[in-house]
């Protein structure tokens, strides 16, 4: 068994330079995390802690101004770290230092999270940190706020081809028009961000990282800061991509190169109709991205279109995850043991009467 360290409190140094991806899952960053992840001197990316599900409890520790109410939240969010579904490796946090470390800063969530982060990153000595948390984008600014040196990695998809892999994930609807909501507005708000903050955004997109990962990943290690190596380009030495591409069917492809072939292969999957729907819905960020239709784009999307695929998606929903406790038992029990954890969050703060 390998020696579980206490990281360091950075409380007396500066923080790694805090990186947040944004700004939708299923855009292939995983591939991009594992491969940044090459360079231990210069960077540090764990699995991430996908802070939005936890987002509904904060209004229930009432006023984090309160010790008591701000150290309950630290031990929950280091709890929150312990029942990931892939552990930060050699790391255990004890919540007395980071409630410590952060007690006199501006108390939030995410200054908790990302206390984590660069205690972690300070351990491993990385100059950069990145959270891979891409829903967060929803959180910018309260992020900006909180820290003066934030960076964004805006990594970009084909929408029809992420919508693809979203149907397929257990993380997501079970629907190509619920999806394609979803990603319009996280796009969105990706796209107003880079437009405010363009020295703090980089954009890239996935399919330019399929075709030639030694200039994107060039790119984005001159846009952090941080010096590139070639054993980026090999993800077969990576321990931690074997590890997690045995862990869920979502990430068996992270133990190998992206293929190329499988950029459109929507095209085989998708009905036409699904595809016209995806279009007409996210058609200005195809066009800002570069991306061609296939379609007009113009279909009339109803209420009750959208009640239908609601029905669709939960039903399909109650199935997969039949299914998942079924086919891959392991997989299931991780993402439950989560589920559990912050349900039992939630039913601690409401007994408590927490606000």
């Amino acid at each position: 068994m390998k020696e579980q360290h206490s990281p360091e409190s950075p409380a007396t140094k500066k923080h790694p330079k805090p990186v947040l991806m944004i700004p939708l899952r299923r855009c292939g960053s995983h591939a991009l995390r594992l491969r940044l992840n090459a360079n231990p001197d210069f960077f540090y990316a764990p699995y991430p802690l996908h802070i939005v599900d936890f987002m509904p409890l904060v209004e229930m520790y009432g006023d984090l101004s309160d010790d008591r109410a701000y150290f309950q939240m630290v031990v929950d969010i280091v709890g929150l770290q312990a029942v990931s579904m892939v552990k930060w490796p050699n790391v255990v946090f004890d919540p007395v230092d980071v409630f410590e470390a952060i007690k006199n800063e501006p108390r939030s969530v995410h200054r908790i999270v990302w206390e984590l982060l660069f205690q972690c990153g300070i351990h491993h000595g990385a100059q950069v940190v990145m959270d891979k948390s891409l829903d967060s984008v929803h959180y910018a600014d309260d992020l900006l706020k909180l820290f003066d040196d934030m960076l964004f990695l805006n990594v970009v998809r084909d929408p029809r081809a992420q919508i693809n892999s979203m149907n397929r994930a257990i993380i997501h609807d079970f629907d190509s028009l619920l999806n394609a909501q979803t990603w319009v507005k996280s796009y969105a708000v990706a796209a107003k961000l880079a437009a405010r903050y363009p020295e703090r955004v980089l954009t890239i997109r996935y399919e330019d990282f399929v075709a030639d990962q030694e200039s994107v990943l060039r790119k984005i290690c001159e846009f952090f800061g941080i010096e590139f190596t070639m054993e980026m380009l090999d993800v077969s030495n990576s321990e931690e991509a074997q590890h997690i591409s045995t862990m869920s069917a979502l990430w068996e492809s992270n133990a190998f190169p992206p293929i190329p072939a499988n950029v459109d292969k929507f095209k085989k999957t998708m009905s036409l109709d699904e595809i016209a729907i995806i279009e007409t819905l996210t058609r200005e960020q195809m066009d800002r991205y570069g991306y061609e239709r296939m379609t007009k784009g113009d279909v009339k999307i109803t209420d009750s279109m959208i009640a239908a695929a609601k029905e669709r998606s939960d039903a399909k929903r109650k199935q997969a995850w039949a299914d998942l406790a079924s086919n891959d038992h392991r997989d299931y029990a991780l993402r439950q043991l989560r589920t559990n954890y912050l349900k039992m969050v939630k039913d601690r703060l409401q007994a408590s009467g927490a606000k």
